[in-house]
């Protein structure tokens, strides 16, 4: 079965979670990222499923970037998602926060 069929759209993310995010959280993300991700590359350009470690994020900007999100956001990360993966991506990182959204 078709994810879209499922109300499941990008990045395994529920329609539902998609509506519920205002339609600039990529902006912040994006502004966040530049502002302390480090990247060598405008993270204005990137497209959403470019690896922001071989854009030059380090780990430790990725620390600063989770923090200034969380601000951002108002929510806090879990232990769970605390890994590379969901910090991998302007994606990745929009799919993890519709998550905490969600959740809330």
């Amino acid at each position: 079965m078709c994810l879209r069929a499922r109300g499941v759209g990008a990045w395994g993310v529920p329609d539902r979670v998609l509506r519920l995010r205002p339609m600039d959280a990529t902006a912040k993300i994006r502004r966040i990222l530049k502002e302390h991700g480090r990247l060598s590359r405008d993270a204005e350009t990137l497209p959403l499923d470019a690896d922001l470690y071989e854009a030059g994020m380090t780990s430790h900007a990725s620390v600063n970037v989770m923090l200034a999100l969380e601000g951002e956001f108002d929510l806090e990360f879990p232990d769970h998602m605390l890994k590379r993966s969901v910090f991998d991506s302007i994606g990745s990182i929009s799919a993890a926060i519709g998550q905490l959204q969600a959740a809330a």
